[in-house]
Formats: C-alpha cells, structure tokens, sequence
C-alpha cells in the first residue's frame, strides 16, 4: 500500500471534523475524496499534505509515518481549487517554480516545462502571462506546475470547480488520461458524484467526518451501503419492506426481487430497496406493474423526473 491513513481525527474548537478515518491507495491509483460542503474531505487532505496537523491517528507512505515531516519535504503536488498561479510570472516561469526551488534549472528545467506543457496540449504558451489564458489554460498550467518536480503524490482539491459545465465534463476525460500517462498516485477532492465516478479507481465517500462507504466507483453507485449514501448519489427511490423466506422483498408496491442477493437477511427483517431510474419503465397493468396515480413529472434534460 503506498498512502495510509490511520484513525485520523481532528477537530475544531471542539468540533470533530474528522473521527477515525482509516483509508488505504494503491500505488498508481486515483483515490477520490468525495462528500458535501463541510464533510471533512479537504481538511483530510491538508493533513495528508502537512498543512495541517492530526489530533490523532497517522499518515503512512510506503509503511513509514509522515506526520512530523514539514510539508516541503514529503514530494508532494498539490492543485488547489483557484490554481494559484503566479501574476508576474509567464506560463514557463509558473511551471518550473517547483524545479527552481529545488535548485534545477538550465536546459533540464526548460526540457521538463516543454514535456509538461506537451502534456497538456499548452505547447507554444511559454511566454503568455496567465491573465491572458482562459479558465481551461489556467488549470492545465497548474496542472503542469503540480506535476513538474515528479511528485510521489499528487492532490487536487475542487480542480474543475470553477469551470462551467461543458468545460468541466472535456477536461475530466483530459485530465484523467493526463494522471494515467504520467502514473502519479493521485488523492482527488471533489463534491460532484459523477467527477469522482470519471476520474477515481477507487472512491471513498465521506459524511460528517466518518467514511461512509469506500470501494470502486461502479460497486459504491450500485450498492450503497446506506440511505444517506444512496440519496448523496441522487437515488431518492427508497422503498423500504422485509425480507421474505425466498429471498424476495414484501414491499407496499408488491414483493420485489433484490440484485444484492448476497447481503439476504432472515424472514421478517427489515430493509430498505433501492430502485434505481433505469431500472423502471412504462408497463400495462398485470404482474410485476405498479399501478399509481402521476402528481408530478419534470423534464430534466436526459430523463423525466415522475412523482407516483
């Protein structure tokens, strides 16, 4: 295991922000940190970085605990959510601050800007100033910055926030075959359930503190391991009932089959049922329909939004 994360709590004044965090990566893999405004993800990652320090708990690299190594000197990137570039600096002067601060520079710091800005498709942008690039530019620019010194972590926090939709959803698939390129073991801070699905190998969804649910982004989305993960993830058709002795589910909307068949409890205990949208459709009345009356539907774009 290359990152660790052992029990981390940390507080505020009193208030727990994180209680007991325990999360493993891969080498190589991107981890997504994924949660709503105030769950804990960010100040996860400043402990990682050495931003801040943990009331508890340790942070590993390769087996061996980080905790009281200054931030400088762990090797780590790190992308924040407004790019902090530099004003006075061109783009070629902003991605090799990293290499001159670790005393590189000449002909191997030039070559290592122009690999990066290949990269990310910013080849010939050396000498613009960072108040002429779009938001796009910028973010690709921090993006070189970042991964310039060759960094054994890279952390990104919020990276495509401030992007508008469209922009945001091309460059998930460019920055996602960028980390792959490069192979950096990636930590990714996102409150978007589908960034986190497009970019992660692995996710891990965070509530109030606590991890909530932590494997690949396919098994998180289609087995929710509680009501709150499964309404985080935008699936608000909750059917709750009891399980039957043929593994079946007694609901108010008939006895429903569940494709987790694996988790079955005993006759008689109670559940809760996930309808996924794509999984209902129109049918004449007859067995296995739902018959109700429509109080409401919503276009939405890609799908219409019933209410039965």
């Amino acid at each position: 295991m290359f990152l660790e994360l052992d029990s981390i709590v940390k507080s505020y004044d009193g208030l727990p922000v994180l209680r007991g965090v325990s999360l493993g990566v891969e080498a190589g893999a991107v981890a997504a940190l994924l949660g709503p405004s105030g769950c804990g993800k960010t100040t996860l990652l400043r402990i990682v970085a050495g931003l801040e320090h943990a009331d508890g708990g340790a942070v590993l690299v390769e087996g061996q605990p980080i905790d009281q190594v200054p931030p400088h000197r762990r090797g780590f990137g790190l992308m924040f959510q407004d790019y902090a570039l530099f004003p006075h600096l061109d783009v070629a002067g902003n991605v090799a601050f990293g290499l001159r601060m670790r005393g590189q520079g000449g002909a191997d710091a030039r070559g290592r800007v122009a690999e990066l800005l290949e990269l990310v498709g910013l080849r010939g942008y050396e000498s613009r100033r960072v108040y002429e690039l779009s938001g796009g530019e910028r973010q690709r620019v921090a993006l070189a910055r970042a991964l310039a010194p060759r960094p054994r972590l890279l952390m990104l926090d919020e990276p495509l926030a401030a992007l508008d939709r469209t922009l945001r959803e091309r460059l998930q698939d460019e920055l996602r075959s960028i980390l792959r390129a490069v192979g950096v073991t990636a930590l990714y801070v996102t409150h978007d359930q589908e960034e986190a699905f497009a970019m992660a190998d692995l996710v891990a969804l965070l509530n109030a503190g606590r991890l909530e649910q932590v494997g690949p982004p396919e098994q998180v989305y289609r087995h929710p391991a509680s009501a709150w993960a499964a309404r985080f993830f935008g699936l608000g058709n909750l059917v709750p009932g009891s399980w039957r002795a043929d593994g079946a589910v007694d609901t108010a909307l008939g006895p429903l089959s569940c494709r987790a068949a694996g988790s079955r409890g005993p006759a008689g205990a109670p559940v809760t049922l996930v309808i996924y949208p794509d999984a209902a459709r129109p049918a004449p009345p007859g067995d296995g329909a739902v018959v109700g009356e429509v109080v409401e539907e919503q276009f939405r774009g890609r799908a219409h939004r019933v209410a039965l």
